[in-house]
This record gives C-alpha cells, structure tokens and sequence, in this order.
C-alpha cells in the first residue's frame, strides 16, 4: 500500500443481491469503479448525472461541418474554383438587375394605370 492516497480500508459484508443492486445503481451513475461509487455514496449520499449525448452529437454535426469547411476552404483555392466564385458573383448580379427592373416595370406600370394582371401573365409567360 505505499504511494496511495488513501491509506486507510473499510470493509463490510453484502449479500449476492445486494451486490447487485449496488452494481446496477453504479452502471445507471456511470461510475466504472466499484470504490469510487462507494465512497462518492458514504460521503455525499448522491452522484447527480448528466445526459450529455445531445451535447456530443451536436459536437458530432459541428465535426462534420468543420470537415466540409476545410474542403471547400481546399478547393477555393483552385483556380476551377475562382472562376466558379467569379461566375456565381455575375449571376447574382445579373439577379438584382432583373429584380430591379421588375421593380420599377411594376411601380411604372401603376402608375401609368395598365392592366397590371395581364402585364404580369407577360411575365409568367417569359419565365
């Protein structure tokens, strides 16, 4: 018994059943130790225990995302990749010009007092 930190033994007698019961009640704590429970039930008379296993799939998603981060971080740096970028950019731009010029079709057609339902057959028509 050199070099321990607890030096000092307690022993007590159970029965088959009991011992099971105690193991049962250990394994529901997740504590893997039969004297680390004991002694955490002597002193404290309670181990409170916590669900973790939303925490460690959540954890398990952020990996995921962190990994698919890295490869696309991985393919912008390839030239086929930029000129993606460049193209995607365009679009979007291309996008908020249509978007506008809708805009102001709309506001010039109202005020102008056309049929804006059949304007708006035209533009279902174009799409």
């Amino acid at each position: 018994m050199a070099n321990r930190t607890r030096d000092i033994p307690i022993q007590f007698f159970v029965t088959s059943e009991e011992k099971k019961m105690i193991r049962k009640k250990m394994i529901l704590s997740k504590t893997a130790n039969m004297g680390a429970y004991l002694r955490k039930m002597a002193i404290d008379g309670i181990i409170i225990n916590t669900d973790t296993t939303y925490l460690e799939k959540q954890f398990f998603e952020m990996h995921k995302i962190d990994v698919n981060v890295n490869q696309l971080a991985r393919l912008a740096s390839d030239d086929e990749m930029k000129d993606f970028a460049y193209i995607s950019k365009k679009l979007d731009e291309i996008s908020l010009v249509i978007d506008s010029l809708n805009l102001w079709v709309d506001k010039t057609a109202g005020e102008q007092g056309l049929n804006l339902d059949l304007l708006n057959a035209e533009k279902e028509k174009l799409k």
